[in-house]
Protein backbone atom coordinates (compact mmCIF):
# COMPACT_ATOMS: atom_id res chain seq x y z
CA UNK A 1 0.00 0.00 0.00
CA UNK A 2 1.21 3.51 -0.82
CA UNK A 3 2.62 5.39 2.14
CA UNK A 4 2.57 8.99 0.92
CA UNK A 5 3.49 11.63 3.48
CA UNK A 6 0.75 14.12 4.30
CA UNK A 7 1.18 17.82 4.88
CA UNK A 8 0.12 19.03 8.30
CA UNK A 9 -3.02 20.65 6.91
CA UNK A 10 -3.96 17.55 4.89
CA UNK A 11 -3.25 15.31 7.86
CA UNK A 12 -5.53 17.30 10.14
CA UNK A 13 -8.31 17.43 7.57
CA UNK A 14 -8.06 13.69 6.88
CA UNK A 15 -9.00 12.63 10.42
CA UNK A 16 -10.90 15.48 12.08
CA UNK A 17 -14.34 14.09 11.26
CA UNK A 18 -13.33 10.67 12.56
CA UNK A 19 -12.70 12.04 16.06
CA UNK A 20 -8.92 11.89 15.68
CA UNK A 21 -6.49 14.80 15.90
CA UNK A 22 -3.16 15.42 14.22
CA UNK A 23 -0.54 16.35 16.83
CA UNK A 24 3.22 16.58 16.31
CA UNK A 25 3.56 14.09 13.47
CA UNK A 26 1.00 11.58 14.75
CA UNK A 27 -2.71 10.84 14.63
CA UNK A 28 -4.10 10.44 18.14
CA UNK A 29 -7.45 9.48 19.62
CA UNK A 30 -8.98 7.74 22.61
CA UNK A 31 -11.79 5.24 22.96
CA UNK A 32 -13.59 5.70 26.27
CA UNK A 33 -14.59 2.16 27.28
CA UNK A 34 -15.51 2.51 30.95
CA UNK A 35 -13.64 -0.65 31.90
CA UNK A 36 -10.27 -2.35 31.53
CA UNK A 37 -11.64 -5.62 30.05
CA UNK A 38 -13.49 -3.75 27.31
CA UNK A 39 -10.43 -1.62 26.56
CA UNK A 40 -8.43 -4.84 26.15
CA UNK A 41 -11.07 -6.32 23.84
CA UNK A 42 -11.05 -3.25 21.61
CA UNK A 43 -7.24 -3.30 21.58
CA UNK A 44 -7.20 -6.95 20.52
CA UNK A 45 -9.58 -6.23 17.67
CA UNK A 46 -7.51 -3.23 16.60
CA UNK A 47 -4.30 -5.25 16.64
CA UNK A 48 -5.90 -7.81 14.32
CA UNK A 49 -6.34 -5.27 11.52
CA UNK A 50 -4.07 -5.88 8.53
CA UNK A 51 -0.97 -3.74 8.00
CA UNK A 52 -0.89 -2.12 11.44
CA UNK A 53 2.68 -3.20 12.21
CA UNK A 54 4.97 -0.18 12.21
CA UNK A 55 2.02 2.20 12.43
CA UNK A 56 -0.17 1.60 15.50
CA UNK A 57 0.71 2.14 19.15
CA UNK A 58 -1.82 1.54 21.92
CA UNK A 59 -1.96 2.30 25.61
CA UNK A 60 -4.59 0.39 27.60
CA UNK A 61 -5.87 2.21 30.67
CA UNK A 62 -8.44 1.33 33.31
CA UNK A 63 -11.34 2.95 31.46
CA UNK A 64 -10.05 3.78 27.97
CA UNK A 65 -7.79 2.89 25.08
CA UNK A 66 -5.33 5.47 23.76
CA UNK A 67 -4.46 5.15 20.08
CA UNK A 68 -1.57 6.62 18.12
CA UNK A 69 -0.77 6.26 14.41
CA UNK A 70 2.42 7.10 12.56
CA UNK A 71 4.47 5.46 9.81
CA UNK A 72 7.45 4.66 12.04
CA UNK A 73 10.04 4.33 9.30
CA UNK A 74 9.22 7.84 8.08
CA UNK A 75 8.52 9.41 11.46
CA UNK A 76 5.42 11.04 10.00
CA UNK A 77 1.78 10.38 9.10
CA UNK A 78 0.93 9.03 5.68
CA UNK A 79 -2.09 8.14 3.60
CA UNK A 80 -1.92 4.65 5.07
CA UNK A 81 -2.18 6.04 8.60
CA UNK A 82 -5.24 8.04 7.56
CA UNK A 83 -6.83 4.86 6.23
CA UNK A 84 -5.97 3.00 9.45
CA UNK A 85 -7.61 5.79 11.46
CA UNK A 86 -10.78 5.22 9.47
CA UNK A 87 -10.62 1.47 10.10
CA UNK A 88 -9.92 1.91 13.82
CA UNK A 89 -12.89 4.23 14.15
CA UNK A 90 -14.90 1.44 12.55
CA UNK A 91 -13.57 -1.01 15.13
CA UNK A 92 -14.75 1.30 17.91
CA UNK A 93 -18.18 1.45 16.32
CA UNK A 94 -18.36 -2.35 16.35
CA UNK A 95 -18.31 -2.07 20.15
CA UNK A 96 -20.81 0.84 20.04
CA UNK A 97 -18.02 3.21 21.02
CA UNK A 98 -16.36 6.17 19.30
CA UNK A 99 -12.90 7.55 18.67
CA UNK A 100 -12.54 11.02 20.11
CA UNK A 101 -9.78 13.48 21.05
CA UNK A 102 -10.75 13.46 24.74
CA UNK A 103 -10.13 16.27 27.21
CA UNK A 104 -6.33 16.26 26.94
CA UNK A 105 -5.14 12.75 26.11
CA UNK A 106 -3.92 13.62 22.62
CA UNK A 107 -1.46 16.27 23.75
CA UNK A 108 2.26 15.55 23.27
CA UNK A 109 5.02 16.89 25.51
CA UNK A 110 8.52 17.89 24.38
CA UNK A 111 11.42 19.30 26.38
CA UNK A 112 13.31 22.16 24.76
CA UNK A 113 16.89 22.69 25.95
CA UNK A 114 18.77 25.91 25.13
CA UNK A 115 22.47 25.36 24.50
CA UNK A 116 25.54 27.22 23.29
CA UNK A 117 27.19 23.96 22.18
CA UNK A 118 24.48 21.45 21.24
CA UNK A 119 26.94 18.80 20.04
CA UNK A 120 28.65 18.86 23.43
CA UNK A 121 25.58 18.43 25.63
CA UNK A 122 23.43 16.23 23.37
CA UNK A 123 25.29 12.95 24.22
CA UNK A 124 24.69 13.61 27.94
CA UNK A 125 20.92 13.84 27.51
CA UNK A 126 20.86 10.82 25.22
CA UNK A 127 22.72 8.75 27.80
CA UNK A 128 21.01 9.92 30.99
CA UNK A 129 17.51 9.47 29.53
CA UNK A 130 18.28 6.21 27.68
CA UNK A 131 16.92 7.82 24.49
CA UNK A 132 17.67 7.27 20.80
CA UNK A 133 18.08 9.59 17.82
CA UNK A 134 14.84 10.77 16.25
CA UNK A 135 14.17 9.26 12.78
CA UNK A 136 14.77 10.88 9.41
CA UNK A 137 18.09 12.43 10.40
CA UNK A 138 16.65 14.85 12.95
CA UNK A 139 18.74 16.32 15.75
CA UNK A 140 16.30 15.61 18.58
CA UNK A 141 16.07 12.63 20.92
CA UNK A 142 13.12 10.30 21.47
CA UNK A 143 12.13 7.62 23.97
CA UNK A 144 12.38 4.28 22.12
CA UNK A 145 9.46 2.99 24.22
CA UNK A 146 7.29 6.00 23.44
CA UNK A 147 6.71 6.77 27.13
CA UNK A 148 8.64 9.97 27.80
CA UNK A 149 8.61 13.36 26.06
CA UNK A 150 10.88 14.00 23.11
CA UNK A 151 13.84 16.34 23.62
CA UNK A 152 14.99 19.01 21.17
CA UNK A 153 17.80 21.53 21.33
CA UNK A 154 17.61 25.26 20.62
CA UNK A 155 20.78 27.07 19.58
CA UNK A 156 21.69 30.00 21.82
CA UNK A 157 23.83 32.86 20.57
CA UNK A 158 24.85 34.07 24.03
CA UNK A 159 24.46 33.02 27.67
CA UNK A 160 21.13 33.99 29.21
CA UNK A 161 21.49 34.31 32.98
CA UNK A 162 18.34 34.46 35.10
CA UNK A 163 16.32 32.66 32.44
CA UNK A 164 15.19 29.05 32.49
CA UNK A 165 17.21 27.03 29.98
CA UNK A 166 14.83 24.06 29.82
CA UNK A 167 11.18 24.58 28.92
CA UNK A 168 8.19 22.39 28.18
CA UNK A 169 6.49 22.38 24.76
CA UNK A 170 2.88 21.27 25.03
CA UNK A 171 1.63 20.27 21.56
CA UNK A 172 -2.15 20.21 21.45
CA UNK A 173 -4.81 19.91 18.72
CA UNK A 174 -5.29 23.25 16.98
CA UNK A 175 -8.86 23.53 18.26
CA UNK A 176 -7.73 22.91 21.85
CA UNK A 177 -5.09 25.68 21.94
CA UNK A 178 -7.40 28.64 22.73
CA UNK A 179 -8.96 26.84 25.71
CA UNK A 180 -5.56 25.74 27.03
CA UNK A 181 -4.14 29.26 26.80
CA UNK A 182 -7.23 30.77 28.43
CA UNK A 183 -6.95 28.31 31.33
CA UNK A 184 -3.24 29.06 31.71
CA UNK A 185 -3.84 32.81 31.86
CA UNK A 186 -6.63 32.29 34.39
CA UNK A 187 -4.16 30.32 36.51
CA UNK A 188 -1.81 33.31 36.76
CA UNK A 189 0.20 32.92 33.56
CA UNK A 190 1.13 35.59 31.06
CA UNK A 191 1.78 35.58 27.32
CA UNK A 192 5.45 36.37 26.71
CA UNK A 193 5.08 36.23 22.94
CA UNK A 194 2.45 35.36 20.35
CA UNK A 195 4.58 36.47 17.39
CA UNK A 196 4.70 32.92 15.99
CA UNK A 197 1.08 32.02 16.73
CA UNK A 198 -0.69 29.79 15.85
CA UNK A 199 2.51 27.70 15.58
CA UNK A 200 3.29 28.47 19.22
CA UNK A 201 2.64 30.87 22.07
CA UNK A 202 5.31 31.51 24.71
CA UNK A 203 3.70 31.57 28.16
CA UNK A 204 5.27 32.17 31.56
CA UNK A 205 4.38 31.57 35.17
CA UNK A 206 4.48 34.26 37.86
CA UNK A 207 8.26 33.86 38.24
CA UNK A 208 9.03 33.94 34.54
CA UNK A 209 9.51 30.22 33.88
CA UNK A 210 8.40 29.56 30.32
CA UNK A 211 6.35 26.93 28.53
CA UNK A 212 5.06 26.91 24.96
CA UNK A 213 1.65 25.81 23.74
CA UNK A 214 2.11 24.64 20.16
CA UNK A 215 -0.05 23.45 17.25
CA UNK A 216 0.55 22.18 13.73
CA UNK A 217 -0.81 25.36 12.18
CA UNK A 218 1.56 27.88 10.61
CA UNK A 219 4.34 25.35 10.04
CA UNK A 220 3.84 24.11 6.45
Amino acid sequence: MEHTKLSRADASAAVMRLGWRYVLGEFRAEVLTGSLPLAADVAARAAALPDVEGHLRMDIRADRLLLSLQTAEQGWVTTHDAELARQLSGVAQEFRLTTQPGDRTVQVLELGIDALDIAKIRPFWKAVLGYTDEPEGGHGLVDPLGQGPAVWFQQMDAPRPQRNRIHVDVSVPHDEAPRRIEATLAAGGTVRSDAEAPAFWVLADAEGNEACVTTWQGRD
